[in-house]
């Protein structure tokens, strides 16, 4: 009773309704959490059924947050839930963080998992931190303020992001559906003990029925962010200030070409190579006219650089710009000096040039 009681009293925010929100909500819902806040700003769309199970056809259209809070009712009707149909930044991150015992980040990007961590630390919050990618995923718990002094956060496993585009989405690299649910439930189960270990979890032929879960034991490095606490709270808060835009702007700089400017090129006849980056698969579904499609994987390996001119400029493209930008940065590595990729890819020219075209 006295257990059921702490969990009636606990506020616990979910920053993402997605493929790890989605389990972590419901089992939340299910074990009696008397408060649950939820920071989404997208909508539902078909291909999230896969793996968004809080979700259903009749939700596609829908705010996320608001299908979430649907379902959530139809397990728990006793649980409160708040909206926060924002994109979390660093404008109001403190603010909506304030008022929650817990933070559970189930967000696909890094930008955000920073802000997160950062969030967290500044206000002494813990936080279940979980990311799934393919076949594999990870799960943690992180507070800067857990006792006896071992505490830790983020920026101790990973002190610097990955450069902007390097690791593609879900959507992009895709994922096992039931591994959300596997994380997820992890980061649940994890929500109510202290920061000790890391966890990765890995699903799949290859290693995920031998050996579902490895722990990994956690500390502070005595050289590094861990033993400058003041130091590294100063640096959190003028990211903050900043608004984390280092990143952003790393990652506009990495975007030269967008889907109407390509245009603009096409109609103008001007003579460039225009290389689509993706699969056969997704080529056959929607491709921009005058594309020649070389997958990413084959100019990575070097094997596809003979068929892609030097003489002339280079416009790379995939499905958003993840997969390309990749492509790019290994083109310059080779000594590609005028490429650009498109930022959005292929889902930004159906958007701002061709509608009528198909999706996926």
């Amino acid at each position: 009773m006295a257990g059921q009681k702490r969990l009636k009293n606990a506020k616990v925010l979910i920053v993402g309704a997605g493929g790890l929100g989605s389990p972590a909500l419901l089992y939340l819902a299910a074990a009696g959490v008397g408060t649950l806040g939820i920071v989404e700003f997208d909508e539902v769309d078909s291909s999230n059924l896969q793996r968004q199970v809080i979700h259903g056809v009749s939700d596609v259209g829908k705010h996320k947050g608001e299908s979430a809070k649907e379902s959530i009712a139809e397990i728990n009707p006793l649980v409160k839930v708040i909206l926060h149909k924002v994109r979390l930044d660093s404008s109001n991150v403190l603010d909506i963080f304030r008022d929650y015992d817990l933070i559970l980040d189930g967000t696909d990007n890094f930008a955000t998992r920073y802000l997160v961590n950062d969030a967290a630390v500044l206000l002494g919050k813990p936080y279940v931190w979980g990311s799934i990618y393919r076949f594999e995923g990870q799960a943690s718990v992180f507070w800067e303020d857990a006792p006896n002094g071992l505490g830790l956060n983020y920026r101790d496993l990973y002190p610097e992001p990955p450069p902007p585009g390097m690791v593609p989405s879900c959507a992009e690299g895709g994922v096992l559906g039931v591994l959300c649910a596997s994380i997820g439930s992890i980061m649940v189960n994890r929500g109510d003990q202290a920061a000790h270990r890391h966890r990765r979890a890995s699903a799949g032929p290859a290693d995920g029925l031998r050996r579902p879960r490895d722990e990994l034991p956690d500390h502070q490095d005595p050289q590094g962010p861990g033993d400058q606490a003041d130091h590294r709270a100063d640096r959190l808060r003028g990211l903050l200030r900043r608004g984390l835009r280092r990143g952003a702007g790393r990652r506009r700089r990495s975007h030269p070409s967008r889907a109407r400017e390509l245009k603009d090129m096409i109609d103008a006849g001007k003579d460039f190579a225009l290389i689509d980056v993706r699969e056969q698969n997704e080529y056959e579904i929607v491709s921009i006219p005058g594309a020649v499609l070389i997958p990413k994987d084959r100019i990575l390996s070097g094997d596809a650089l003979s068929e892609i001119p030097q003489d002339k400029p280079v416009v790379l493209h995939c499905k958003s710009g993840v997969r390309s930008a990749e492509a790019l940065a290994a083109l310059q590595k080779a000594g590609f000096k005028d490429a650009v990729h498109v930022g959005g890819g292929v889902l930004a020219w159906v958007n701002q040039v061709d509608p009528s075209l198909p999706t996926y």
